[in-house]
C-alpha cells in the first residue's frame, strides 16, 4: 500500500491545500453524509485506499497523514468484504457536485439531506411524465400550473415522508426553519416542539410521547 500511494504522489503533485486528500473506507470511520461530500467536492483530487477483510495497517494511515488530509469514511453501520463499494458510494456522491456533471448546476441544492439548511429534511416523492400509467395517475396539484401549491404540496410531502422514515432529522430540525404552514403539516403529523430537548439539540417530539 505504502508503494502505490508513493508512486501516485512521485507523479508531481503538489502537498498542501491544493493537493490530494486521502479517503479511507473504513466501518470505523466518520459517517459518511452529504455535508463531507461536499467537501470533499472542493478538494483538488482524492486518492481512495479500499482494503480488504481486516483493512489497512494502522501505520500505513498515520504515516500518509503526515502528508495530506485523511478522511477515514463509513458508509453505514455494517461491515463489507472490501472498500470497493464504498469508493463507488463516494465517487457517486462527489462526482454529481463537480461543474459540468449535472444538467442543472442548481439541481443539487434540492437533494435530501443538502447541507446549509436549517432543516433537513428528505425529498419528497417524484412524478414525471405522462400524468396516466397503468391506471395510475398523479396528484392533481402537480398538473395546476400553480407553483405556489405546487411547492406547498412538494413541502408537505418532504415532511411526510422524512417523519415516517428519519424521524431523527424532525428531532433536530431548527424551528426557525419551519413557517406556519409546516408546523401545521407537523402537528397534524403528530409533533410538536420539545422545549425540554432543546439543550440538548432535540428541538421537536411526537405528540403521542413515544421516543423514535
Amino acid at each position: 500500500m505504502g508503494d502505490a500511494l508513493d508512486s501516485v504522489l512521485a507523479d508531481g503533485y503538489e502537498s498542501g491545500s491544493r493537493g490530494p486528500a486521502l479517503i479511507v473506507p473504513t466501518p470505523s470511520g466518520r459517517p459518511f453524509t452529504q455535508e463531507l461530500a461536499v467537501e470533499l467536492s472542493e478538494r483538488p483530487w482524492l486518492i481512495f485506499t479500499p482494503a480488504r477483510y481486516e483493512g489497512i495497517d494502522r501505520r500505513v494511515v498515520d504515516e500518509y497523514a503526515t502528508r495530506m488530509p485523511v478522511y477515514e469514511v463509513s458508509i453505514g453501520d455494517y461491515v463489507l468484504a472490501g472498500g470497493e463499494a464504498a469508493v463507488l458510494v463516494v465517487t457517486e456522491a462527489v462526482a454529481r457536485l463537480l461543474p459540468g456533471v449535472l444538467g442543472n448546476a442548481e439541481s443539487h441544492r434540492d437533494d435530501s439531506f443538502a447541507p446549509g439548511a436549517m432543516a433537513s429534511l428528505l425529498e419528497g416523492p417524484v412524478h414525471t411524465k405522462p400524468p396516466q400509467w397503468r391506471g395510475r395517475g398523479i396528484p392533481d396539484v402537480l398538473l395546476s400550473g400553480h407553483h405556489g401549491k405546487i411547492a406547498r404540496w412538494r413541502r408537505d410531502e418532504a415532511l411526510r415522508r422524512t417523519t415516517a422514515h428519519r424521524p431523527d432529522l424532525i428531532e433536530r430540525c431548527d424551528p426557525k426553519a419551519f413557517d406556519k404552514k409546516d408546523r401545521e403539516m407537523l402537528s397534524i403529523l403528530g409533533w410538536e416542539p420539545d422545549p425540554a430537548g432543546q439543550p440538548y439539540g432535540r428541538f421537536w417530539r411526537r405528540t403521542d410521547g413515544m421516543e423514535q
